[in-house]
């Protein structure tokens, strides 16, 4: 198949194996993990033919070049699998956001932080809105002393990220677990 005009050639991804490797001597690992030293790279070409095997590159800027006698296709195979392993250990950190009014009730208040220390839990970052309606601009300080009061409870599993800041009608604190 041809490449289409003016497309840009394309990039062999992974180690260099059999005939890319265009370096006179190699320093040659054999199939059962023996060094058999610096050998020409035909030679090494012809005894990875021989066992049905590759020869891949495993230190291309060591001098000269470290190549081991090895089956490219299971060696691409484990790569891709543990590659897929780690991304399936990673999390990704989301914001929670929750949401209150400076006048909120007890029980109300409760039920938040309970959420909050669930969402701790899972590791995720907690974003704690507080939105003033009407007349509540003019207590601010009521809305203060409500996200300190978030902030002191959670103090032992979070720490604060964003101090709480007023955006308009929204008073703003994001939290992240310890």
């Amino acid at each position: 198949m041809r490449r289409p005009f003016r497309a840009p050639p394309v990039q062999k991804t992974g180690p260099n194996s059999n005939r890319d490797i265009r370096v006179p001597v190699i320093q040659l690992i054999d199939s059962e993990g023996q060094n058999r030293g610096q050998v020409p790279t035909a030679d090494a070409l012809a005894m990875a033919e021989e066992a049905g095997l590759d020869l891949v590159e495993i230190v291309p800027n060591a001098n000269p070049p470290v190549c081991k006698i090895l089956d490219l296709g299971k060696l691409k195979y484990e790569k891709q699998k543990k590659d897929a392993e780690a991304r399936k250990r990673t999390k990704t950190i989301e914001i929670k956001e929750i949401k209150m009014r400076p006048n909120i009730d007890d029980h109300d208040y409760e039920t938040k932080m309970k959420a909050v220390r669930r969402f701790f839990e899972e590791g995720d970052k907690v974003k704690v809105t507080l939105r003033f309606r009407g007349r509540e601009m003019a207590h601010q300080e009521l809305g203060m002393q409500l996200l300190n009061r978030v902030r002191e409870e959670t103090a032992e599993i979070s720490k604060v990220e964003a101090e709480p800041k007023l955006e308009g009608r929204q008073m703003m604190m994001v939290l992240s677990p310890r």
